[in-house]
């Protein structure tokens, strides 16, 4: 064991610098750096190389504490943290609805207990679209770290007691945390990202690095190879990757291989003169606030604004993290991590970290303080997304968990049957179709399954199992034979495919009606609510601006299945005139027409089958006598 000196490596705040920048691009600008979200990897092996180094000269000086190695990791990371989130939580409280500021405070609470990488696996995927709204999103990576720390050091010492070699330890763990993430990216593919089990070997490898230092060639010559295939590792994994490959995976080999590599190679000149330049390393510095502050100004002034934001104020944004990193390094960091170390002052930061925790839980108690906003705003705000009629679980799937329909989602009663087929959009029309049934005598089949469209031969992202479920779908089609199919979705990605399914459904004999889809909320109605109401001081009116129909694509579908043998029905036209797109249709909480930005309410749904009904059956169904 021969751990290299005890001294300050600019070029390692230099590369953290790298890290930090690709992960702030990447976050401010997607499209420019579509793998920037590796920079976290590269965090992960500088922190192995760094912390299993002190850890190990330590044991070898026969002087190491546990209890001194967790206050320094809390003088460390608590400081700029508490900051942060007293912050998110205070700019919650300005601008957030009730149900989006409870959940802020549960991520609060998970982001204070280091824990937070397991409260988004609980809830959703790094790169889901919910996750863009959430301003903690991105400590997931803390959790990681604070969680293998909580078992590295001590799996040290026992090793070092046993004379068992350090580096043989993290060998083995790191290649058993590197076949665990391989063979769960597949299957499990959220978990594998978030869970410290399958992320530990990238902080193995910088550990490894750092125990076996001493057989490293250090030649100048040796150092120049290493230091450019690191830089050309890192720079390929940058741009290659993006959201839709499997990552970790096998992929995340690039960025970890390429940070060990230029980690092992402090003599190469672009060492020396780039990642150690005073630019470079300022940067590095402040990297750890840096992060910490970049996402949660991106989310809050993207929710301010109520629209997505422009180039030139996503480069302002991250100008102002900047200056808020450097002023947390300054006057927050470096006195409490580099001043005299007393228990008081640990004490004092553990109290403040639970506190925060607490405030978070708070917030989740009490609902998100409603009564921050008026009754009927608060109300309007706090409608769910999800109701009973939409069949959640039997006959509305979670393809992650749920494989089969319920007996009841077929109608076997009654004809005409009409069969509703499609993502969660199509389970937001059941209510509509059931209040239908009170006046018409047509039977339902519902056979929807969330973010899984019906476009046979589709592979979606993110939902493995949606092109299986839709060749059950079409199976049980043809059992039913349904004389009706109503076919709608978020799809415009998979036109063809949705082609295909037409195609297939007029080969049962079916009537395929094809449902276009609903005016699209960028921010999601009740946030529009809350918008014109911190603008105006008054209700939303009934028809708004602030939604986006969809002329052009519907005009793109009409092209592309009409001549398959579909009929199209315009759910903008609908929903849509020229003062604006419904947004409510009374003053109550329930009347508003949409829960988030493209399911419609209960009351929204039962406007839009009403005034599609008849088009829909073309005449199948006949009038019933109603009762009440």
């Amino acid at each position: 064991m021969s751990p290299p000196q005890d001294r300050y490596r600019p070029d390692i705040d230099g590369l953290r610098a790298v890290a930090v920048l690709l992960v702030v691009v990447f976050h401010a600008f997607p499209d420019a750096m579509p793998g920037g979200f590796i920079g976290v990897d590269i965090f992960f092996v500088i922190s192995g190389f760094l912390i299993t180094g002190i850890v190990a000269r330590e044991l070898a000086e026969k002087r190491f504490s546990l209890l001194g190695f967790y206050n320094r990791r809390i003088r460390r990371i608590f400081p700029a943290l508490l900051v942060v989130l007293a912050a998110v939580l205070t700019l919650g409280w300005l601008f957030m609805l009730p149900t989006p500021y409870a959940r802020l405070g549960s991520d609060v609470f998970a982001s204070a207990a280091f824990a937070a990488n397991v409260a988004l696996l609980l809830h959703t995927g790094y790169f889901d679209l919910e996750s863009v709204r959430k301003p903690l999103l991105h400590l997931w990576s803390l959790g990681i770290e604070e969680q293998f720390y909580l078992v590295w050091p001590p799996l040290l010492m026992l090793a070092a007691r046993l004379r068992i070699g350090l580096v043989t330890v993290a060998v083995a763990l790191g290649l058993g945390s590197f076949a665990l993430n391989v063979a769960l990216i597949g299957t499990n593919p959220v978990a594998t990202f978030y869970l410290p089990f399958t992320r530990a070997w990238e902080l193995l490898a910088g550990a490894t690095l750092v125990l076996a230092w001493d057989r490293l060639p250090q030649t100048a010559r040796a150092a120049e190879w290493r230091a450019t295939g690191g830089a050309v590792l890192i720079a390929i994994a940058a741009m290659v990757l993006n959201t839709q490959r499997a990552f970790p995976g096998w992929w995340a080999v690039l960025p970890v291989t390429g940070a060990a590599l230029l980690l092992s190679a402090p003599a190469a000149a672009g060492v020396r003169k780039i990642l150690a330049s005073r630019p470079m390393v300022f940067v590095g510095l402040i990297s750890y606030p840096l992060y910490l502050w970049h996402w949660p100004l991106l989310v809050y002034f993207a929710l301010i604004k109520f629209a997505p934001l422009t180039l030139l104020e996503r480069g302002l944004i991250i100008a102002l993290s900047i200056v808020l990193a450097f002023a947390t390094y300054r006057l927050v960091e470096v006195p409490i991590r580099f001043g005299r170390p007393s228990r008081a002052r640990i004490a004092a930061l553990c109290s403040a970290m639970a506190l925060i925790a607490v405030t978070g839980a708070v917030v989740v108690q009490d609902g998100g303080f409603a009564f921050r906003l008026p009754p009927e705003i608060r109300a309007m705000a706090q409608v769910p997304t999800q109701v009973t009629k939409w069949r959640v679980r039997t006959c509305l799937l979670d393809l992650s968990q749920d494989t089969s329909f319920a007996a009841d989602c077929v109608d076997h009663d009654r004809r005409p049957l009409l069969l509703v087929w499609g993502d969660s959009t199509a389970g937001a029309l059941m209510p509509g179709l059931l209040e239908a049934q009170r006046t018409r005598n047509f039977a339902i089949a519902q056979l929807t399954a969330s973010s899984c469209v019906p476009a046979l031969n589709a592979d979606i992202p993110g939902v493995p199992n949606c092109r299986a479920n839709n060749d059950r779908v079409l199976a049980i089609t043809r059992q039913i034979r349904p004389d009706v199919v109503l076919l709608h979705g978020t799809w415009e990605k998979y036109l063809d495919h949705v082609g295909e399914t037409v195609t297939a459904l007029r080969q049962i004999g079916a009537r395929v009606v094809v449902l276009g889809p609903v005016p699209l909320w960028k921010r999601g109605l009740p946030n529009e609510v809350l918008r014109y109401y911190m603008l105006h001081h008054r209700l939303i009116p009934e028809r708004s601006d602030r939604a986006t129909a969809h002329a052009s694509f519907d005009a793109t579908m009409r092209e592309a299945l009409v001549p398959l043998g579909a009929h199209f029905i315009s759910a903008s036209d609908a929903l849509c005139n020229a003062d604006g797109c419904l947004a409510r249709i009374g003053d109550n909480a329930d009347d508003i027409t949409a829960s988030d930005q493209v399911h419609l309410t209960e009351k929204g749904s039962v406007f839009l089958v009403r005034s599609i009904i008849d088009d829909v059956l073309d005449g199948q169904s006949a009038a019933v006598t109603r009762h009440d």
